[in-house]
């Protein structure tokens, strides 16, 4: 079931409709999972069991963890609970690069499994692997309940691309009475109309353009693959913060509460800044259950310069198999440690951080080009494409076709003035649990309804007339 389309509408309608009129909140709970499971199938039946699989594991691993008091015993739970999960993992997503990684470095054909990769596996393998690590940590008890905990990992806002929300925020709001109420509803509506504005009206306008180029990227001029390069990285971040301010929306309306996942990553002075922006639950999720798991953390500052190096590496493993995805994550970790040892030596010389515009300036624009360079490899489907895009765009390729593509002149603007309206409204409003562009939300009465009949509009109007999949849908 696409997310965008009119059955998921009406497949919405009805689980709001269901939640409104239930007499119990137990019932509830029975209609959000029951609800859940229906949209995975609707996909691929069977694969409903690979859903399953988790649920069913890390529900009993838990128990187990929070009951035995021999460490060794909790250990052992606790591995095999993580491991069933990077199995899992490993095997839908990984199994055909590591045969043909090892099939290349053997000099032999390389033989390819019929795997189709389920949607959103990345996503709910590290929901049920952070829950039996809580638990393990003492951080978080055990959930009692199948249907909450099933609930949990397979809830269908958050289900096939994030935000990744904890245990520990997602089950104490299934105590709320989850009654969609209207309050929450029109903060809710306004935030899909935001992810709506993102997908329909920037991303998949720029997808045309960006697919075309990228194609036969030495066809092109310099100007036009640099063009294209700047356009993905709106497309890509419009299509996956639009996702989470949709996924954020919905889940406000039914109930619950999902993480920021998105604070205009592109106004970032740094690469540190950047992933402290972009795809926040992911940032947090690999600082909590990676980086600081790593051994001689606490040995060094170039242990832990290292450290980050590596999750950003395995981060970069995370978002897909192929090696450009590696070194995509390796180019990130780098910059990070880079930007580290950076900070460390300026403090050591008591520099304070410079609050110069033009020094400012120069940082942004030197990480802006960083990221989209970066995403240039993030984008091609193998290292021959990224040589041919970066080739181009470093200058060493002059000539070919020049393509002015008029709507990426026309989103700009666009984009520029919701961060500059999203930075002045951040600082008006102070220190708040929510960032950037949402602290405007909602909108406040009459003046309101006016102004999202009018967003809705516009959508109508400029929005995409066929919604392109959303890319992390891939991941």
């Amino acid at each position: 079931m696409a997310f965008i389309s009119l059955p998921f509408v009406l497949y919405f309608a009805m689980v709001l409709l269901g939640m409104r009129l239930a007499p119990s909140r137990y019932l509830r709970h029975w209609l959000l999972l029951v609800a859940s499971a229906y949209f995975y199938f609707t996909w691929k039946h069977v694969y409903l069991l690979v859903l399953a699989a988790p649920i069913v594991i890390d529900y009993f691993c838990g128990i187990r963890i929070e009951e035995s008091a021999n460490p060794h015993a909790r250990r052992r739970w606790l591995a095999a609970g993580v491991f069933s999960n990077l199995l899992l993992l490993g095997y839908f997503k990984y199994a055909n690069f590591f045969l043909g990684s090892v099939a290349a470095l053997a000099g032999i054909a390389p033989r390819h499994l019929e795997i189709v990769l389920p949607l959103g596996i990345s996503f709910f393998t590290f929901k049920a692997i952070s829950y039996i690590i809580d638990i393990y940590r003492g951080d978080l008890a055990a959930c009692r309940s199948p249907v909450l905990f099933a609930t949990y990992v397979s809830y269908f806002p958050d289900l096939l691309a994030g935000p990744i929300i904890r245990a520990s925020v997602f089950l104490p709001q299934m105590a709320r009475s989850l009654r969609p109420a209207w309050p929450r509803a029109v903060v809710g509506v306004q935030m899909i109309l935001l992810g709506l504005t993102k997908k329909l009206v920037i991303a998949d306008q720029m997808a045309p353009f960006v697919n075309a180029v990228f194609a036969d990227a030495g066809a092109y001029s310099t100007l036009t693959v640099w063009s294209a390069v700047i356009a993905y990285s709106l497309q890509i971040y419009c299509d996956f913060s639009g996702y989470s301010d949709m996924a954020i929306g919905m889940s406000k309306i039914i109930g619950i509460d999902l993480p920021e996942n998105f604070n205009m990553p592109y106004l970032a002075l740094s690469p540190i800044e950047f992933w402290r922006r972009w795809h926040i639950t992911l940032t947090k999720w690999l600082r909590d259950y990676l980086y600081f798991s790593l051994p001689g953390l606490r040995e060094s500052r170039w242990s832990r310069y290292r450290n980050a190096g590596i999750t950003a590496l395995l981060g970069g493993l995370w978002h897909g198999a192929s090696w450009t995805f590696v070194c995509w994550g390796a180019l990130h970790g780098l910059a990070i440690m880079v930007n580290h040892l950076w900070i460390a030596r300026r403090l050591r010389r008591g520099h304070a951080p410079s609050r110069a515009l033009a020094i400012r300036a120069s940082c942004w624009l030197a990480t802006y080009i960083f990221i989209c360079v970066t995403w240039a490899l993030f984008r091609s489907q193998s290292f021959a494409m990224a040589a041919t895009v970066l080739h181009k765009i470093s200058g060493l390729a002059p000539g070919g076709i020049v393509w002015f593509y008029s709507p990426l002149v026309m989103v700009l603007p666009l984009v520029i003035g919701g961060h500059a309206v999203g930075i002045i409204a951040a600082r008006r409003v102070g220190s708040r649990p929510i960032t950037g562009t949402y602290v405007l939300l909602p909108l406040p009465g009459f003046a309101g309804a006016f102004l999202a009949a009018c967003w809705l509009l516009v959508l109508l109007l400029f929005g995409g007339t066929g919604a392109n999949p959303f890319i992390y849908f891939q991941f």
